[in-house]
This record gives structure tokens, C-alpha cells and sequence, in this order.
């Protein structure tokens, strides 16, 4: 028997399942697109971390299936309608992204999070480095006023991380959206108008 979701009477867990997503993620993008309007006017799209795919279903409503959404995960994402990329982000370059986009994105997602071994040092070491991963990738495949949206853990190194993403971009601000769970130490850093 499979391991019970402990969170299954979480209320936006529960919406997730009634709108037929796999994750409760995608009310944290939503709030994030409702908030900033990131996805208006995208023709490609990157989403980091893709699975299971929560995020990229959303992008693609509001895309639309003529625009063009890349995913790049370890594990395949149960949403069908992106190019995937079957590799971790920490080895996957920017030079195969820019081929698969045919050309530079105007905006790159990462909601990517290591598995939490409850030790939060160790769990917000680790996540930062796939925050770092992400942000190096896309400095290099946005186009100029481009936007970036990650998943970051709180923590000691937290602060440095943002500062070190900021100097790239016009504007950016630390948000934790409604349906991040209060135990949580995650926000999301929400970076606009990358300076190229």
C-alpha cells in the first residue's frame, strides 16, 4: 500500500485534486502570476524542476499551446504538453536550453527542492545550491527584461542568495504565497526585468 499524502485535508491540497492538478504548487504560481503578471505576452518558457507538473499545466493555460514551454527534471512530470528534458538541472547547460527554446526565454521558473532529510542547515545548504544552479542558468538564457521566479529555503546563506540575484534584474522582492504551509521555511524570490 502506497504512503498516505499527510497533508490530504490541507484545503489547497484539496482544490488541486478537484481542479485536476498534481500539486497544490500551482496556487503558489498563481498567486506569484496574479501578483506580478509574469506569464503575460511569454512565448517561451522555462520551468526548472518540472515535475510533476503542476506548474507547467498552468503555464501553458495561460500561454497557451503555441508558445513554447521547456522542462527540465530528474523525474518525468505527469503533464504531457512540454518539450521535456530528462536530466538534472545541475548538469544540463545553457547552450541545450537555448537549442531546445530556440532562443532566449522570457522567463525561467524553479520550484525545485532537494529531498528533506528535517536536519534544516543541511536541507537549506542544499537547496540553495539548486537555487544557485537555476539563477546561473538563467542569467544565461533570459533575453533582455525577462523575468525569474525560485523556490529559496530561509536560512543563514538566504540573504546573500537574493543579493546576489538582485544585481541582475530591474526589481525583485522576497514573496510566501497563501498556500506555502506555515511550518515551512520556503518564499519564493521574484525577480523582474533581467538587465542583460
Amino acid at each position: 500500500m502506497g504512503r498516505k499524502n499527510p497533508y490530504r485535508g490541507d484545503p489547497f491540497t484539496k482544490k488541486a485534486k478537484e481542479a485536476g492538478y498534481s500539486s497544490r504548487a500551482v496556487f503558489k504560481l498563481e498567486e506569484v502570476q496574479r501578483r506580478f503578471r509574469i506569464l503575460n505576452g511569454a512565448t517561451r518558457v522555462l520551468d526548472l524542476g518540472c515535475s510533476p507538473g503542476s506548474w507547467s499545466r498552468f503555464v501553458v493555460q495561460k500561454i497557451g499551446k503555441k508558445a513554447k514551454l521547456v522542462g527540465v527534471d530528474i523525474n518525468e512530470p505527469k503533464f504531457a504538453g512540454i518539450e521535456f528534458i530528462h536530466r538534472s538541472v545541475l548538469d544540463v547547460s545553457a547552450e541545450k536550453l537555448l537549442e531546445v527554446l530556440g532562443g532566449k526565454a522570457e522567463v525561467v521558473l524553479c520550484d525545485m527542492a532537494p529531498l528533506t532529510t528535517g536536519n534544516h542547515l543541511f536541507d537549506h545548504v542544499q537547496q540553495l545550491e539548486l537555487a544557485r544552479c537555476a539563477l546561473e542558468l538563467a542569467v544565461e538564457v533570459l533575453m533582455p527584461g525577462g523575468h525569474f521566479v525560485v523556490k529559496v529555503f530561509d536560512g543563514e546563506d538566504a540573504f546573500a542568495f537574493v543579493q546576489s540575484a538582485r544585481v541582475h534584474f530591474a526589481k525583485s522582492k522576497r514573496v510566501r504565497p497563501e498556500a506555502v504551509r506555515k511550518p515551512s521555511r520556503e518564499f519564493y524570490l521574484v525577480c523582474l526585468g533581467f538587465k542583460a
